[in-house]
């Protein structure tokens, strides 16, 4: 199976990016990767790493698609410069890679570290989005207090939504938990309360949708404290409120670690106790709050599997990126999300497109 890989989308493109691509290559035997975008700055990168040759292909781009093409301000504001961006740069490695990702047929995973405005619009626009699916949705996965895994949908692609876009957004996770061995995923809808009634009329209303759909395992409203709490598999957000919620989760994990790095080192007796006695402890701390291993953000609801990489990624969590992308086309997601759609009858509990 192919993976295509954005070299040059992120702020440690292509150095970065070109080592876990090698990194997921040796990790898994059974993987092709195609990295597009400056093939001297590639292979520069390349001739100082070991990997297998035959299961590496670069493809040249003239371009690349920055988030100086696209701010952060023109996703939130839905102009059309992601747009704009895609159609004037089409020798850029964003845009060839998921032309490839459109065309052949063996290539079954896109990655990218790139903007995620350009990578969303160009997914849309290059790739298409699975029938029935009223939006696609960007969806991260967290750790959780219990050891387990959470996936939070939508977390930024949808910042204004319909009762019916939360419906598909948990369609959309619980096919994404199942395939990633979940076998009945639980389904909480973020609000501001657990009961019923909390939440604005979107919340409302999505509630009672969402507990009228059959296949889909809602355990109610939850609030943001229990999205890490092992209680749910999915949590069901608006793009807005999702955003934050993960952007929260990311800052409040760095913080810990930081304070407890602050009070280690503030006495000898500290430092003391945690040589002797905390210092593994910590490192499993450290190793469950790191998001970096978990991969990045699939975008569900498009044709094609494509993981969006945080903007910052080293090799690590490119190579859990790639890994991620051949799993999840490995497990069938996207035509076990149509299968599921077509299970459901939104119809009949009063969705409304």
């Amino acid at each position: 199976m192919k993976i295509v890989v954005d070299a040059m989308g992120g702020d440690n493109a292509p150095q970065e990016i070109v080592k876990g691509a090698a990194m997921a290559l040796s990790k898994d035997k059974d993987l092709k990767v195609v990295l597009t975008g400056d093939e001297q700055k590639i292979n520069k990168t390349l001739a100082g790493l070991t990997y297998d040759k035959a299961r590496l292909e670069v493809i040249n781009c003239t371009e690349v698609i920055t988030n100086d093409d696209v701010p952060t301000s023109a996703v939130r504001t839905n102009d059309d410069t992601p747009t704009l961006a895609i159609r004037q740069k089409k020798d850029s490695s964003l845009v060839v890679a998921l032309k490839l990702l459109k065309e052949d047929e063996e290539v079954q995973g896109f990655v990218s570290a790139g903007s995620t405005g350009a990578g969303l619009t160009g997914a849309l626009l290059r790739v298409g989005r699975i029938r029935g699916i009223s939006r696609p949705a960007v969806c991260p996965m967290l750790p959780t207090a219990t050891g387990g895994r959470v996936l939070i949908i939508d977390a930024g692609a949808n910042a204004e939504c319909k009762p019916v876009n939360l419906a598909h957004f948990a369609i959309m996770g619980t096919a994404y938990a199942k395939a990633s061995g979940i076998a009945n995923p639980r389904v909480g809808l973020v609000t501001n309360g657990t009961e019923e009634h909390k939440g604005d009329p979107l919340h409302q209303e999505s509630y009672h949708l969402l507990k009228g759909l059959q296949g889909i395992n809602f355990v109610g409203n939850v609030e943001g404290r229990d999205i890490m709490s092992g209680d749910i598999d999915v949590a069901v957000c608006d793009g807005f409120s999702g955003n934050i919620a993960l952007k929260t989760a990311e800052g409040t994990a760095l913080a810990v670690m930081s304070v407890i790095k602050q009070n280690i080192k503030a006495s000898f007796a500290a430092k003391l106790g945690y040589a002797l006695f905390m210092r593994g402890a910590f490192k499993k701390i450290k190793k469950v709050l790191d998001y970096s291993k978990y991969g990045g953000a699939v975008l569900l609801g498009i044709e094609k599997v494509v993981v969006k990489s945080h903007g910052s990624s080293k090799a690590e969590s490119v190579c859990a990126s790639v890994l991620q992308a051949k799993d999840a086309a490995a497990q069938n997601l996207t035509a076990n999300i149509a299968a599921m759609l077509a299970a459901v009858d939104l119809e009949s509990v009063g969705a409304q497109q």
